[in-house]
């Protein structure tokens, strides 16, 4: 597996060795050796999975009180996977990158702390992965709104299936800044 540091310091692109042959393919998603390495958490709290219908579009979501780093990749299906700088005092702050996710490449993602984090399907279906640093709290989570213009992200759907309760979710520039995340 190769792990690369991204534009945004705390997000890794992490690749699979896919070994292939008649039977199918191998690969190793997860070598806690590799992720301590490269400076990556090794110990998950929690496992999530979604299923996700096309054209739906989850998040921007993160923790404040109980921050959650996010190891994120897609075992069925295709999605556009959003990291978001929310970070106060980050020369990236306001800053998002967007990766293609998918069944085939196997790429995955981890995104530290700090960041806003949410996905959007360009297949029929998705089945998405999220290994947890941190539980999940539901009196701690906090959102961005999706179309948050200065955010920029690479959506070209203008109408996504968005939970109500994500439709809701501010602006960056709307929220207080003691609801932000401080750079370390």
């Amino acid at each position: 597996m190769t792990i690369k540091k991204t534009e945004l310091d705390g997000v890794f692109l992490i690749t699979p060795n896919i070994i292939k042959d008649i039977r199918g393919h191998f690969f190793e998603s997860f070598k806690s050796d590799s992720f301590s390495q490269s400076l990556i958490p090794t110990k998950f709290a929690q496992e999530n999975q979604s299923l996700s219908k096309k054209g739906t579009l989850r998040g921007l979501h993160y923790q404040l009180n109980y921050p959650q780093g996010k190891l994120v990749s897609v075992s069925k299906g295709c999605v556009v996977d959003f990291a978001i700088d929310i970070r106060v005092g980050s020369s990236t702050f306001g800053k998002s990158l967007s990766f293609v996710l998918d069944d085939i490449k196997h790429e995955s993602l981890y995104i530290s702390e700090g960041f806003a984090h949410g996905f959007y399907v360009q297949s029929d279906e998705a089945v998405f992965n999220y290994k947890c640093t941190e539980s999940y709290y539901p009196e701690d989570e906090y959102g961005i709104n999706w179309n948050d213009f200065d955010l920029k992200l690479n959506l070209e759907d203008k109408k996504p299936l968005v939970s109500e309760k994500d439709q809701l979710l501010p602006k960056l520039k709307d929220v207080h800044k003691d609801l932000l995340p401080t750079f370390n």
